[in-house]
């Protein structure tokens, strides 16, 4: 095996990222001493997109499908300032439990809680800092975090997601399904070139919007395989350490209805102005609108997209590993 394995395998002494203390269980350390494909997964989704119950069974769906796929998980999260890269079943039912309370940790929060040792699932941004510090090229997630829509009555916005910026700087392959259809998605698009990171549409021609297939507007550069996936990002890594995103559609069966998803946007903005949330309380109020005015189709499009991301991460992983 060749060291593609896991791309992000290069480090400098220079560089905080690559000196950063995290614990890699030991499967995960077998699979990437052994060059074996790894796929990242975040916490965040178990601990604040998905209710208790099902947000245990949809992590062990994960990893069962990332296995499946020939690939070793990695569901990242940080325990009593200890970041954890591979957790045990008792430390998924931990990230899981409603009694816990987790901290959202986002990359700017790891150097506090690390510090304070407090525990806490990991975002997009913070999941992959830890796993390019860990050695794992392979990210799969279920949406990218972007830049925020204007509040009802207002023009602009100073919301950005760190993700973008992470991703700037942090050489990790992320499969998402897009953006999250709450936010301003050609802004965020605009955002990721003007960071030099490479949008990728899998199968596609427009770029994803989470829960619909497609927002309707252009993917930079089409990919039709794992193949050709793992060929853009070593190609890509040769010269950038930059980060790369792979924009894969959701299912088409498990696709919400448009025009309630269009209805659903308008009231949770809505309720956003009425009570004044700002920054990082804007997309759990709009997302808890979604789950509970749709019935649980929010979250019945929720699993099965990041399941099929996982899937998709899992067989680019095994093609960069041969």
């Amino acid at each position: 095996m060749t060291s593609t394995a896991h791309p992000a395998a290069p480090r400098h002494a220079a560089d905080p990222v690559a000196t950063a203390p995290v614990t890699p269980s030991a499967e995960v350390a077998a699979a990437l001493d052994a060059g074996a494909a790894v796929v990242a997964l975040e916490s965040t989704i178990l601990s604040h997109g998905l209710p208790a119950g099902r947000n245990l069974e949809v992590a062990a769906r994960l990893e069962d499908t990332v296995r499946r796929a020939g690939a070793v998980p990695a569901t990242i999260a940080v325990l009593d300032g200890t970041p954890q890269v591979g957790l045990t079943t008792a430390q998924l039912e931990r990230v899981c439990s409603p009694d816990e309370d987790l901290d959202k940790l986002s990359a700017r929060d790891l150097g506090p809680a690390m510090a304070s040792g407090r525990s806490g699932a990991t975002t997009v941004a913070s999941t992959s800092v830890l796993a390019h510090a860990a050695g794992i090229g392979v990210f799969a997630t279920g949406g990218l975090g972007g830049v925020h829509l204007p509040p009802p009555g207002e023009t602009t916005t100073w919301d950005v997601s760190a993700d973008l910026a992470v991703l700037g700087r942090t050489p990790i392959l992320v499969v998402c399904s897009g953006m999250k259809s709450i936010l301003d998605i050609p802004a965020t698009l605009e955002v990721l070139e003007t960071g030099s990171i490479p949008v990728l549409g899998y199968g596609v021609d427009e770029f994803p919007a989470f829960y619909l297939r497609s927002s309707g507007l252009p993917v930079p550069h089409r990919v039709d395989g794992p193949g050709q996936v793992a060929g853009a990002m070593t190609a890509h890594r040769a010269f950038s350490s930059s980060g790369m995103v792979l924009a894969n559609p959701i299912p088409a069966e498990a696709e919400m209805d448009r025009e309630l998803h269009d209805r659903l946007l308008a009231e949770g903005l809505a309720k956003v102005g009425e009570t004044a949330v700002s920054g990082a309380d804007v997309t759990p109020v709009l997302l808890e609108h979604f789950h509970t005015a749709s019935g649980g189709a929010s979250l019945d499009a929720n699993e099965e997209l990041v399941v099929a991301n996982a899937e998709l991460a899992s067989r680019v992983a095994v093609e960069l590993a041969r």
